[in-house]
C-alpha cells in the first residue's frame, strides 16, 4: 500500500508541474487577425507572429490578447487566451453567438448617404455597444453626398442622435474632411469600425492609417456595397490605440440580447422610466408610462421610439 501510494504521489506532482508550465504564459500578444486555425499575433515588439491555434480554441476572435510559445516546426503555437474584457458577437449560422472582436472600448458606427443610411442599424449597433460597455460614435461618410440623398427625416434622426449625447462626425474620406476628428477619437482606444458594405470604412481607415494598404470597394448600380474586407482585422495607432475593421455587413443581428438588454441600448429613456408605475415596464402598453408620455411630449425622439417598437416586435416573432 505504501508503495502504490507513493506512486500515486509522485504521479501527481508530476501532473501538477506540467499544468504549472503549462499555465505559465511565455510570450504575450494579440490577435491581429484570423484565418481558420492560423492566426497573425502581434508580440510585445510590436512583430507580427504567425501562430496556429489548438481546436479548443475556436472561438479566438480578432483583439483577444493571448499567451503564445515558439514552435520548433512549423508556426508558434497560442496556448491560451487571456480573459476578455468584452466582446461584440453576432449568431453563426446555428443561431449560437460568435465573437467578431474582443477588448473593444469604442464602436464607430460608420453610414453614408449612399449607400443610404440604415437607422435601425445604427440602433443595433448603439444597443450592442451598451451590452459590451463600450462607447459609440457615428460618422456620416461622403458628406458631400447629402444635398443629393439626404431626407428631411435622416437629418432629424441625426440630430437625435447628438441631442442623447452620440457625437456625429460629418466626413469625406476622399477628401480627407474632418479625418483629423475620428483621428482624435482613437487615442488610447480599441475600435471596431462596422457598418453597411460600401459605406467607406475601409476608405477611412485607409486615411486615417495612410501607411497601410486596405482594399477599398465600390458600390453598385443598386446602391448596395460591395464587401472588401473578409476578415476582422487590427492594426495599430501611432496614437496609442487600435483599430479593428470589420467584415462589412448589410444586416446586423443582435446576439444575446432579451427585451431588456434593447432598453438599455436607449438611454434616453433612462431618466422617464424611473418615474413608470412599474418597475418592470416594457414602455409598449403599461398605464402612466413616464417613456410614452415623454415620446408624446417629443422629450424622446419619436423616431428612435418607433424603432424600438419595431425591434422588441421583431425579437419576440423570432
Amino acid at each position: 500500500m505504501a508503495r502504490i501510494k507513493s506512486k500515486r504521489t509522485k504521479s501527481s506532482a508530476s501532473v501538477s508541474q506540467k499544468d504549472t508550465q503549462h499555465r505559465v504564459c511565455q510570450h504575450q500578444g494579440r490577435v491581429v487577425t484570423r484565418f481558420g486555425a492560423e492566426l497573425i499575433v502581434l508580440n510585445e515588439e510590436n512583430q507580427h507572429i504567425r501562430c496556429t491555434a489548438r481546436r479548443k480554441f475556436e472561438n479566438i476572435a480578432c483583439g483577444d490578447y493571448v499567451c503564445w510559445q515558439h514552435s520548433e516546426q512549423g508556426n508558434s503555437i497560442v496556448t491560451s487566451i487571456l480573459p476578455r474584457k468584452n466582446a461584440l458577437t453576432r449568431p453563426d449560422y446555428r443561431g449560437k453567438p460568435k465573437a467578431i472582436a474582443a477588448n473593444i472600448d469604442q464602436i464607430i458606427i460608420v453610414c453614408s448617404w449612399l449607400p443610404k443610411p440604415a437607422w435601425m442599424l445604427v440602433d443595433q449597433y448603439i444597443i450592442a455597444a451598451q451590452s459590451i460597455g463600450a462607447d459609440a460614435l457615428i460618422v456620416m461618410n461622403k458628406s458631400d453626398l447629402a444635398e443629393q440623398y439626404a431626407t428631411e427625416k435622416d437629418w432629424q434622426a441625426i440630430k437625435d442622435y447628438e441631442s442623447i449625447g452620440y457625437p456625429v462626425i460629418q466626413a469625406v474620406a476622399k477628401t480627407d474632411v474632418n479625418i483629423d476628428k475620428i483621428q482624435q477619437s482613437l487615442a488610447n482606444k480599441t475600435s471596431i469600425f462596422v457598418g453597411q458594405s460600401g459605406v467607406g470604412k475601409s476608405s477611412i481607415i485607409g486615411q486615417v492609417l495612410p501607411e497601410l494598404d486596405i482594399k477599398v470597394g465600390e458600390i453598385s448600380q443598386s446602391g448596395e456595397g460591395k464587401h472588401t474586407t473578409t476578415t476582422a482585422d487590427l492594426y495599430s495607432v501611432n496614437s496609442g490605440g487600435y483599430v479593428i475593421d470589420s467584415p462589412g455587413v448589410r444586416d446586423f443581428a443582435l446576439a444575446d440580447v432579451d427585451a431588456g438588454g434593447i432598453r438599455q441600448g436607449y438611454r434616453e429613456f433612462d431618466d422617464y422610466a424611473k418615474l413608470c408605475r412599474f418597475n418592470n415596464c416594457t414602455h409598449v402598453h403599461e398605464p402612466k408610462c413616464q417613456v410614452k408620455q415623454a415620446v408624446e411630449s417629443q422629450d424622446i425622439p419619436q423616431g428612435r421610439y418607433r424603432r424600438y417598437l419595431a425591434k422588441l416586435e421583431l425579437i419576440e416573432s423570432e
